[in-house]
């Protein structure tokens, strides 16, 4: 049987999350998508809250992963704990709060879903995301696997696609904000995307204010991130997979405005 699933970039600030109120649900109907997993590291534009997290569950996310910032909203922290389709990279330290992976039922089987952090140019305190992964696959029994690799480094992500050819379903990056053209099956069956981009402001900086971001870059003081205004975007990618086999048979990356 194969299912269409469905990984959706990085959601930025309050635009993103109504674009997601207002497109996700028609467009998962469209597309007979069968499992959604939300990057939603961003939809306070800085981190996210539970209130954010809420909505995004709300609009369509089966499972929402995170990234860098993950303990930015520090009320976030009680429930990553409580929920258990929330994500924080697994690669963090055992003693944070909430999980690095799940493992959920579908009608076409169990799906687990890794959230994994890159180490180059992050500057976080993590365990090496490529031993951790191989730790988790040892211990998982599940019918298809799908792993967020939210990384900084391009090489970093592709790497860990290569890595994980033929032991995964997906492979895709998050973080950079910005959708790649690389979107394909790896030779052993495993679905990949070096980024596949951010639901949010369309004209912007990665979802920032153009004049904040060039100010930034011509030593304007520092101050707080302030979403784009104007119309938003969604961009994701669409994996097509095996559910009796694990691997991927298809893989299309997706841009809606």
């Amino acid at each position: 049987m194969k299912v269409n699933i469905l990984a959706v970039g990085d959601v930025v600030g309050k635009k993103g999350i109504e674009f997601l109120e207002d497109r996700l649900s028609v467009f998962k109907k469209q597309k007979d998508i069968r499992f959604t997993v939300v990057n939603g590291e961003n939809a306070n534009v800085i981190g996210i809250t539970p209130r954010q997290a809420d909505a995004i569950f709300s609009a369509g996310a089966d499972v929402i992963t995170l990234g860098n910032h993950t303990w930015t909203r520090k009320e976030l922290q009680p429930y990553l704990d409580a929920n258990d389709r929330i994500l924080r990279p697994a690669n963090f330290a055992p003693q944070c709060p909430g999980r690095g992976y799940g493992v959920y039922e579908t009608p076409f089987g169990r799906v687990c879903v890794i959230n994994l952090l890159g180490r180059y140019t992050l500057d976080s305190n993590t365990d090496n995301p490529f031993v951790a992964v191989s730790a988790i696959l040892e211990d998982v029994e599940s019918d298809i696997i799908l792993v967020d690799m939210h990384a900084e480094g391009t090489s970093e992500r592709c790497a860990m696609g290569y890595f994980l050819d033929g032991r995964a379903g997906a492979v895709w990056g998050t973080h950079t904000h910005v959708q790649t053209s690389d979107a394909r099956v790896l030779p052993n069956g495993t679905g990949y995307i070096s980024d596949v981009g951010m639901t949010g402001p369309a004209e912007s900086v990665i979802g920032i204010q153009p004049e904040q971001s060039i100010g930034k870059f011509l030593g304007d003081p520092p101050r707080r991130y302030e979403e784009a205004q104007g119309p938003a975007k969604m961009e994701c990618a669409i994996f097509e997979i095996d559910s009796e086999t694990g691997k991927c048979a298809g893989a299309e990356a997706v841009r809606l405005t």
